[in-house]
């Protein structure tokens, strides 16, 4: 029994040795492979920067829908020509612009994913640091939408955001449905912003939307300024307007079809008009800017000590021939407030 228990013992060791033996092999092999693979890897993305070392690349990613894309597309535009970069634009952006606009920014490949960039999340206003930045390889990270950094080239803009025929074609067709017996007619676009900011606005931004009293002033605006206005109304909230809006005139038509997911023939409705009244976010600045003309907005609409105060600035936001109406805050003034 001793010597059956001793050769059991020694099987046993030669049997983790050699299954130790096996496994250094494994780990050196699977050491080897990583390496191998590392290599490789770096050498490909090093033969690919020294590819376009010659060239100042800026790119940007943002989510978001219609209104942020735009946004985003035209500071990459502007920066771009202000810095000397080649822009490139991802393909998620160019999968929501291209079937709306005759954009022209080429897309972003695998291969320049590659390069070094330098990644730049920065504020949303024309500042020092945009006009003379130096990162070869540029990718701008966040929300841009400004128009203080790409107005100077606005006619190029328009260019770029110029509608597709059969798109303008429609929202040409619209308009004149609803000229009626008019001779003179003056269409304003009226977009109003509900949707996600009604959460957003009283609990992230400590603000109001546009009410009632809101509209009534801007279209009272134009009423006695104009003839014969039409008022063509888009909302992803067009139930509210339905309800809130004064049409009794016969000159209000809530002509939006109010698909978010297909924003298109909205803006260009928007966008076909003479003039804009407006009253939060991006989708309603891109049809006031593409548009022209005489633009009302909804201004100082959060808490004078709120967060989107910090985040962006109202001079920033709006071009400064654009009129902006007071919002009425009352309520967030007389409730406490927390940063």
């Amino acid at each position: 029994m001793g010597a059956f228990a001793v050769g059991r013992a020694v099987r046993g060791r030669n049997i983790w040795k050699y299954l130790d033996c096996r496994w250094k092999s494994f780990l050196f092999l699977a050491a080897l492979s990583i390496a191998t693979y590392l290599g490789a890897r770096y050498y490909d993305i090093h033969c690919v920067n020294v590819k376009y070392s010659h060239m100042r690349l800026i790119t940007t990613w943002t989510d978001g829908r219609l209104g942020n894309q735009m946004g985003s597309y035209a500071v990459l535009y502007g920066l771009a020509k202000l810095n000397g970069y080649k822009p490139y634009i991802s393909k998620d952006m160019h999968s929501i612009l291209s079937p709306l606009f005759r954009i022209t920014l080429p897309v972003l490949d695998q291969e320049m994913e590659k390069l070094w960039w330098t990644y730049f999340d920065g504020n949303d206003w024309m500042s020092n640091e945009y006009r003379n930045m130096t990162p070869r390889f540029l990718w701008l990270h966040g929300y841009y939408c400004s128009w203080s950094f790409f107005h100077q080239y606005r006619s190029e803009i328009l260019e770029q955001f110029t509608f597709h025929d059969h798109i303008r074609e429609r929202a040409r067709n619209t308009l004149a449905k609803l000229k009626g017996s008019r001779r003179n007619p003056t269409y304003i676009g009226v977009h109003v912003r509900r949707g996600d900011y009604l959460r957003l606005m009283p609990k992230r931004y400590h603000g109001v939307v546009a009410d009632k009293a809101y509209l009534g002033t801007a279209m009272t605006h134009f009423r006695s300024k104009y003839q014969e206005p039409v008022f063509v109304v888009a909302s992803d909230g067009m139930d509210w307007c339905k309800e809130t809006i004064d049409a009794s005139k016969g000159d209000v038509y809530f002509a939006g079809d109010s698909d978010v997911s297909s924003p298109g023939n909205d803006l260009s409705l928007l966008v076909h008009c003479n003039h804009t009244i407006m009253t939060l976010g991006t989708f309603g600045f891109w049809a006031a800017y593409l548009a022209g003309g005489e633009t009302i907005y909804l201004h100082n609409f959060t808490h004078p000590d709120s967060y989107w105060r910090r985040l962006s600035k109202p001079e920033s936001n709006y071009l400064p021939d654009w009129i902006g109406i007071q919002a009425n805050i009352s309520s967030l003034l007389a409730a406490p407030h927390s940063r």
